[in-house]
């Protein structure tokens, strides 16, 4: 009897527990990360979430915080960044500004209110600053690029992707691939 009452202790404690630990964590968290640990030759940071695009202007505020996604968009473009970036050189990135691909469309009612619709007159929207230096630590290139992909839908749209940043992060790629182009490809021009 007693093993099997400390048994049920135990399950009980594990439920009650569960929940505490399953805490679904917003991007506007406090205690959220706001830049990615220093890895190799890409560094990204990023402003407060709270003031993106996406969350401001969502039409459901409370669902576009949830999750993780901008240190998700983050993580993909050091990785991307790092595959294409020419030895030695380095790349600071700080997104300032994203907004996501859809928008939640409220007046469809309560049954509709948490699903973003994705269509042509909501494209995906990322503002950042950069600095690109070579191995030496000369600046090669910064500035400011407000990225937009009005044509995410057609072309390459990834169909059979599941992803639900994949064009965010297929805006992010196409930055890369035009900003980081070899030196042979930009004095052939």
């Amino acid at each position: 009897m007693k093993t099997s009452s400390l048994f049920a202790g135990i399950l009980l404690a594990l439920f009650l527990a569960g929940p505490v630990a399953a805490k679904s964590r917003n991007v506007t968290d406090p205690d959220a990360p706001r830049s990615l640990p220093a890895e190799g030759p890409v560094s990204v940071d990023w402003t407060d979430p709270a003031q993106f695009s996406d969350i401001r202007y969502s039409g459901n505020r409370w669902e576009a915080q949830r999750g993780n996604w901008v240190e998700q968009l983050a993580q993909h473009l050091q990785k991307s960044a790092a595959k294409k970036l020419p030895s030695g050189e380095k790349l600071q990135v700080t997104i300032t500004d994203i907004k996501r691909a859809g928008q939640y469309e409220p007046w469809r009612g309560p049954n509709l209110q948490n699903t973003r619709f994705v269509r042509e007159i909501y494209p995906p929207r990322v503002s950042l600053t950069f600095k690109h230096t070579d191995a030496q630590g000369n600046v090669i290139d910064q500035g400011e690029r407000k990225l937009v992909d009005s044509g995410f839908l057609m072309g390459n749209s990834m169909f059979g992707d599941s992803d639900p940043l994949r064009y965010e992060k297929g805006l992010l790629d196409d930055w890369l691939r035009k900003e980081l182009k070899p030196k042979t490809e930009l004095s052939a021009r």
